[in-house]
């Protein structure tokens, strides 16, 4: 049997884009890659919003909760490593005890929670986040697939 990669998506808070990320890549991958998310100052909750988006595309994350990355920080072997925003880049370890990960990406995808906005709006920028961590998921997907085919 494969063992599966883990993959883990890091931000600060824990409550939107990671999560988002994590429900994607289980979705659409699960049986190929162990879809984690963490957070270095993670909230207590999933954000509403991001349940509600990634709802409208069938994709139900109101399980997931949030996660410190030190749950994982030297106990988990993690392959790829996908930092989601400037706070993570920045103060994130470049190693990590016992586990090296095999590749760093840093896409920096704008904080949702930071814009004081109506419902409507902040939904709205809810739904560009998830567009744009589908279309760099699926990038990445259609990288690795290239990167495995080729070894």
């Amino acid at each position: 049997m494969h063992k599966k990669q883990n993959v883990l998506f890091l931000c600060n808070d824990n409550s939107g884009r990671s999560q988002m990320a994590e429900g994607f890549l289980r979705s659409i991958a699960g049986e190929q890659f162990e879809s984690m998310s963490a957070g270095l100052e993670p909230k207590n909750e999933v954000h509403p919003f991001a349940i509600t988006v990634m709802g409208e595309i069938g994709i139900d994350i109101s399980r997931q909760k949030t996660k410190a990355v030190d749950i994982y920080l030297g106990k988990t072997m993690i392959h790829d490593l996908m930092i989601l925003c400037d706070k993570a880049e920045s103060t994130c370890p470049r190693v990590w005890p016992g586990t090296p990960f095999q590749k760093r990406y840093y896409w920096p995808i704008l904080d949702p929670d930071g814009i004081s906005s109506s419902k409507e709006e902040q939904l709205a920028i809810f739904r560009e986040i998830r567009e744009e961590l589908k279309d760099k998921i699926t990038s990445w997907l259609n990288e690795v697939g290239e990167r495995s085919i080729a070894s």
